[in-house]
C-alpha cells in the first residue's frame, strides 16, 4: 500500500493472474476485522482500492489480507492521525 504510514487514506495495489473470487479485508492489531473492502469474483488483471480510514479508527497497526483463489497474502499498515 502507498503511502504507508497514512491518513487517511492509502491505496492497495494488487493483480491477480487468473479470475477468482477475491477478498480484501482490514484487521486490527488483535485480529478483529475493521473493514471489508472486495468480497467478489474478478477477472485476471490488476487492481487498485482506495482504503479511507473510518473516523472510529484510532492512530495504530491494522493489516490487510488478500485472499484470491489459493493465494492468500497479509500485510501491514500503520494510521497515523
Amino acid at each position: 500500500n502507498y503511502p504507508n504510514p497514512f491518513n487517511p487514506t492509502t491505496t492497495i495495489n494488487f493483480s491477480i493472474p487468473s479470475a477468482s473470487d477475491v477478498s480484501l479485508k482490514v484487521y486490527d492489531a488483535l485480529g478483529k476485522e475493521v473493514a471489508s473492502l472486495i468480497n467478489e469474483f474478478k477477472p485476471a488483471g490488476n487492481y487498485s482500492y482506495d482504503f479511507t480510514a473510518a473516523n472510529g479508527l484510532t492512530s495504530g497497526v491494522y493489516y490487510y489480507r488478500l485472499n484470491a483463489g489459493n493465494f492468500s497474502d497479509t500485510k501491514k499498515l500503520m494510521l497515523v492521525k
